[in-house]
């Protein structure tokens, strides 16, 4: 069995973080899997970010992040001098 640390990234609402898991490969069984306490690990953040909880979130994640959208379809931006362009 092989067991290697990635993150992950878990998104809810205006929030985003990234949480630091544990996958284990194995041959004889399903794989790649998480433990149980990255499970709720994840859930967790996933709950604290739901809840708007950040400060929550940051102690279990190794990142937090406000997401802003930039754009939306249809709408101008200032890539061209005349404002003619839309995204």
């Amino acid at each position: 069995m092989s067991v290697r640390s990635v993150l992950r990234f878990v998104r809810c609402g205006a929030f985003a973080a990234e949480v630091n898991v544990e996958i284990f490969e194995d041959a004889r069984s399903w794989a790649p899997y998480l433990s149980l306490e990255d499970a709720y690990k994840l859930d967790d953040v996933r709950d604290a970010l739901r809840a708007g909880d950040v400060d929550r979130a940051s102690r279990l994640a190794e990142r937090v992040y406000r997401l802003t959208p930039v754009g939306v379809s249809g709408e101008t931006t200032g890539g061209t001098d005349d404002g003619s362009r839309s995204v």
